[in-house]
């Protein structure tokens, strides 16, 4: 049976990623109490149901904090479990209660959105600690769907390697438990002929790599993460995200991405995004 748990916080994209799974032909349920988390899900393997989704959120309170329990049971279990934790920053989030005019479901007739957030953060504490966390400030509805279907096509057993590109510009994402800075290579932007390319394009890639400080940098970045990976997999995380970020988002932090990708892919299992060029599209 395969468990996908939905979490995160009010805004941040739970809807669109339940609803994905619907459609992917799991079996749904929205808003489950945690407490009823082990129950619901024997319940659903005596029916036959081998693939649920499953969105857990603030409303159900300190019952939160025993779901990393059931979590851990369940795996014992044999049940394939993975938990997403779908995060946002709270001025997107402020934005988005803004347009659609929502109710925080956290919202009394004292709370500013901006506290309804932080009292959100501190339920969904204990959830986020262990969740594959994604951070949706800047993705696309299409973007996020794209992103899990690649997420649920990676064993569950192996810690999941990821490479991010983003823009300085817009910040870092949320996700990131490593960020590198590559700002300080040579900028295709400012050569005309490559400023509408990114660094998936040859011509880019060739720019970049007639410049000693790209091989060195890159070199660096590669035997930090090497280093340092295994003591990251004996933390029994499920995933680790390196962001490494440029000006734009575009052409310098795509070439590393790219590079470190297909030196990392037969090491372990992992996921290579860009995520403005992604916000783009």
């Amino acid at each position: 049976m395969q468990l996908i748990l939905i979490s995160g916080l009010s805004g941040s994209g739970k809807s669109i990623a339940l609803k994905f799974l619907e459609d992917s032909g799991y079996y749904c349920v929205d808003n489950l109490p945690g407490q009823l988390l082990e129950q619901t899900v024997e319940l659903l393997r005596r029916a036959g149901q081998m693939r649920v989704g499953v969105s857990i959120d603030a409303r159900t309170g300190d019952s939160l904090e025993l779901v990393p329990t059931y979590v851990s049971k369940l795996k014992q279990q044999g049940v394939d479990v993975r938990l997403l934790f779908l995060d946002a920053k709270n001025d997107a989030l402020v934005r988005r209660f803004s347009e659609t005019r929502r109710r925080h479901p956290l919202a009394t007739g004292t709370r500013t959105i901006e506290e309804c957030l932080a009292r959100e953060r501190e339920i969904l504490a204990p959830v986020g600690e262990i969740g594959y966390r994604i951070d949706t400030t800047e993705l696309q509805p299409i973007t996020l769907r794209n992103w899990i279907k690649e997420l649920l096509g990676v064993h569950a057993e192996a810690m999941m390697l990821v490479f991010e590109s983003f823009s300085y510009k817009q910040g870092a994402p949320l996700d990131a438990d490593l960020v590198f800075d590559v700002r300080c290579v040579p900028n295709p932007h400012y050569d005309p002929k490559l400023r509408a390319l990114t660094g998936l394009d040859p011509e880019v890639v060739a720019f970049l790599e007639k410049e000693p400080i790209v091989g060195a940098l890159l070199n660096d970045i590669r035997r930090f993460v090497e280093t340092w990976l295994p003591a990251y997999g004996q933390e029994s995380r499920s995933s680790l995200t390196v962001a490494i970020g440029c000006t734009g988002g575009r052409h310098r932090s795509v070439y590393f991405v790219e590079r470190l990708g297909e030196h990392f892919r037969k090491q372990t299992s992992l996921l290579v995004r860009h995520r403005h060029l992604d916000h783009d599209a």
